[in-house]
């Protein structure tokens, strides 16, 4: 499909979206000019769809009275757009569920033409990761609409949340924003059971109650930023300091700021400071790093790494076979 004839069928599409929009509007959304919103228009008519354009202060383009489009309508490259998404997102633990997956493939393939349906169906048959599948924590779709739904109306909502500690809690929140970390879903708001601003996740939600209630945002609040500075706080067993001889800048590439915070040491070497709740992941992911490293603290950090070496020494020699004890001494 050409660039312009996306360009048409995205004009169509629009105009049973929002119809009455004025050229200039049209324009901006395409990001073309009047002139070709005018041309696009004539091209549509051509092709025996209703358009109209009407003059005056509630003119603008629109289909005629309704005048419906097929289901779904894609191109090649909308297509691949909307196939690969759908997979990517589900390796990601994105998704919602690998039969809502499933059955959106289905109607995607089913109106496809033939071509294309055998050309999509080709790489989605054959496409590999290199990562393997995240399952992200299981969560009511409807949940996550209506907290979207609150966020862009800046409505409260009643939460019924089940907490860390598995207790069922009730409370009234302000959802600031959605944010996808790390295969889960969060919502991040002023909770007004707290009087704090908190980091919620959607799988402990049970039911959300939309409300009248009216709440303005922080102006520069960043809800992204928060849950992830949130989570960073959340307390673990040990606190982690590491040197690695590696210069910062190199460090900060391996290692996201979700793990850990990293600064400039001397000797151009680089602190690490982070948290864990096992010591023994700790010293895989350091010595998965492939750089030398120096444990500060804490001491049993120390053992970890020690026992690691040991382990890997061992696996280095190969399989040992059990000694036979029907065998006589060896000459």
């Amino acid at each position: 499909m050409s660039q312009s004839t996306g360009r048409v069928l995205a004009l169509l599409e629009v105009l049973q979206a929002q119809p009455g929009l004025t050229g200039p509007q049209l324009a901006e959304r395409l990001g073309i000019d009047e002139r070709t919103v005018r041309r696009y228009a004539a091209a549509l008519a051509d092709l025996g769809l209703p358009v109209s354009a009407d003059r005056g202060r509630y003119g603008g383009y629109r289909l005629a009275p309704g005048y419906r489009l097929p289901p779904l309508m894609l191109g090649d490259d909308e297509a691949v757009a909307v196939v690969l998404g759908l997979l990517a997102a589900e390796r990601l633990g994105l998704g919602v569920g690998t039969a809502a997956r499933a059955s959106a493939l289905a109607k995607i393939e089913r109106v496809l033409p033939a071509a294309l349906r055998e050309r999509v169906r080709a790489v989605r048959e054959t496409l590999g990761f290199t990562q393997p599948a995240r399952a992200s924590g299981l969560f009511d779709v409807q949940h996550l609409l209506a907290i979207g739904e609150a966020v862009r109306d800046n409505h409260r909502v009643g939460l019924a949340y089940r907490n860390w500690r598995g207790e069922a809690t009730t409370r009234d929140f302000d959802p600031y924003g959605v944010v996808f970390h790390n295969a889960r879903w969060y919502t991040t708001g002023f909770d007004h059971r707290s009087g704090e601003v908190r980091t919620l996740r959607l799988d402990r939600i049970a039911t959300v109650t939309a409300t009248a209630e009216h709440f303005e945002p922080p102006s520069s609040f960043d809800p992204a930023a928060h849950v992830v500075d949130a989570l960073a706080a959340v307390p673990y067993r040990h606190e982690v300091e590491v040197l690695l001889h590696a210069p910062a800048t190199e460090v900060r590439r391996r290692v996201p700021p979700t793990a850990g915070t990293v600064t400039e040491a001397e000797g151009g070497r680089a602190r690490l400071i982070c948290r864990a709740e096992h010591l023994g992941g700790m010293a895989r992911m350091l010595a998965g790093l492939g750089w030398d490293f120096t444990v500060v603290r804490p001491p049993d950090l120390r053992e970890e790494v020690a026992d690691l070496g040991r382990h890997l020494v061992e696996l280095s020699a190969g399989p040992h076979r059990p000694a036979d004890p029907t065998a006589g001494p060896h000459p």
